[in-house]
């Protein structure tokens, strides 16, 4: 059985990937250094599977990175553990460098020269479409500068950049992957939707940034860890993919519309109501990807619209609750990222 290894598996897309590379019979091995917004929760379905291991590794431990990928062997490797959030990257960058930066280094190390041993191991590295930065006109194609206007972002963009510069001087077999805002089952309520629902649940009022007019794209989840596993398979070495859904919200709206989808199943308490914030320093107005290449090449497609995921998420945060008390409450509800 093929053995794979993700990074960051006890986070949001990670642990949903690890669902599915498990539905498809690969023996996974879950590494990450359990942060704040890593949890045990998200892989509690699966947490005793025979084709699941789990271990506990930072990144920036490369003697003990070196030795799990000796001893496992994967063929491949998707790496997802990565400081995400904005607004902490605002108020302090450096866990972001420490992670996103020398962590990957690490890793590329390691892989360098695993690589000798094994010619069929694989890197999958997944980044964001906010290394574009603001695009306020049209969508980024991968052969687009990268401009990113966060202290995250910008690590991001050096990721991406070191994984490239890793694949032409040293020939390691990777493939790089920026994507659009996700949502859907087990994300951290830092983020926006769950946040929100988190919010809608506790009777709180909705804090929207700025006007609520900063748009992006968003895709489900599940969407993207079944793109990730088709460039797994499919993929061109050395290749970068954009993964989106070509579809822009801004954030008023997409509020109306999980209000308006809650609405119609759950009572909601007289103190939801949307209330503007705020802004965020250096808030990008827009984000917009391209993902006609993995459409065309790899033939994937999204098969979630919004609305449809939108209802699948706050049914999975209604049904699970006991999600939030697994977290620490000041990580949820306190306000990050304000300008000094």
């Amino acid at each position: 059985m093929q053995k794979i290894l993700v990074t960051g598996g006890l986070g949001f897309i990670g642990s949903n990937l690890i669902k599915l590379l498990l539905k498809k019979k690969y023996n996974v091995i879950n590494l990450d250094k359990v942060s704040y917004s890593s949890n045990f929760y998200n892989t509690k379905n699966f947490s005793n599977h025979k084709n699941y291991k789990f271990m506990k590794c930072d990144l920036t431990n490369k003697k003990k990175l070196n030795k799990i990928i000796l001893n496992y062997k994967p063929i491949g490797i998707f790496n997802l553990a990565a400081e995400t959030h904005v607004d902490r990257s605002i108020d302090d960058p450096s866990p972001f460098v420490k992670s996103n930066i020398v962590g990957l280094f690490n890793l590329l190390e390691v892989i360098r020269k695993y690589h000798k041993l094994n010619k069929k191991i694989k890197l999958i590295h997944i980044s964001t479409d906010e290394v574009y930065g603001d695009v306020l006109t049209g969508r980024s194609k991968e052969s687009d500068a990268y401009k990113p206007s966060s202290p995250y972002a910008a690590s991001k963009a050096s990721s991406d950049h070191l994984v490239n510069s890793y694949i032409r001087t040293y020939g390691i077999p990777a493939i790089i992957t920026n994507c659009s805002n996700n949502y859907g089952p087990r994300q951290h309520p830092e983020k926006l939707i769950p946040k929100m629902i988190y919010n809608i649940l506790n009777n709180k009022p909705l804090p929207i940034y700025g006007k609520g007019l900063n748009s992006r794209e968003w895709i489900y989840v599940d969407d993207h860890c079944e793109a990730l596993e088709k460039i797994f398979k499919k993929g061109k070495i050395g290749n970068f993919y954009n993964i989106g859904s070509n579809i822009n919200v801004n954030n008023i709206n997409l509020m109306k519309k999980l209000l308006k989808i809650i609405k119609t199943t759950y009572m909601i308490g007289d103190n939801v109501k949307i209330k503007f914030v705020s802004d965020r320093p250096g808030h990008d107005l827009r984000y917009a990807i391209n993902s006609n290449k993995l459409k065309t090449k790899l033939n994937w497609k999204p098969k979630i619209n919004l609305a449809f995921g939108l209802k699948k998420t706050f049914e999975w945060y209604y049904e699970n609750q006991k999600y939030f008390l697994s977290l620490n409450k000041r990580d949820i509800v306190n306000r990050l990222g304000k300008k000094r």
